[in-house]
């Protein structure tokens, strides 16, 4: 990792804690958040993972708009610290802990290598296809 891109990361990781720290106060059922990066295409690669406890809970997040607060949240913070999405709603992601207990035995390190290895598939593909 290149040290504009160890700078960029914890800028990342800074406007992240904050979405999180809010989002802990705010937002029911929500429990953590993640994020992976291509820093060749930062912009377009970033993906943001925001994590609940249950997928009723998360069910009654979109029920309450909440996913679009945590949008706008991670937006914000995001923009404070110049980084701006390229398509926020195709980067940010909701998942709970029951469905990686359910798909993955709870691994979250697997379940995220797969997802991130799919978003990075289809941002290849629709590159090439430009």
């Amino acid at each position: 990792m290149k040290k504009t891109d160890k700078k960029t990361e914890k800028m990342i990781c800074m406007a992240l804690t904050q979405v999180c720290e809010t989002a802990l106060e705010s937002v029911d059922d929500f429990v953590w958040i993640t994020h992976m990066v291509n820093y060749l295409s930062l912009a377009s690669s970033l993906n943001v993972v925001c994590v609940f406890k249950t997928d009723d809970g998360l069910s009654r997040a979109y029920q309450s708009k909440q996913h679009e607060y945590l949008y706008q949240l991670i937006n914000d913070q995001l923009n404070r610290v110049n980084i701006k999405l390229s398509r926020l709603d195709k980067q940010v992601h909701f998942d709970t802990e029951e469905a990686c207990q359910r798909s993955h035995a709870g691994k979250w390190k697997e379940r995220l290598t797969k997802f991130s290895a799919q978003h990075l598939s289809q941002h290849l593909n629709k590159r090439t296809l430009h």
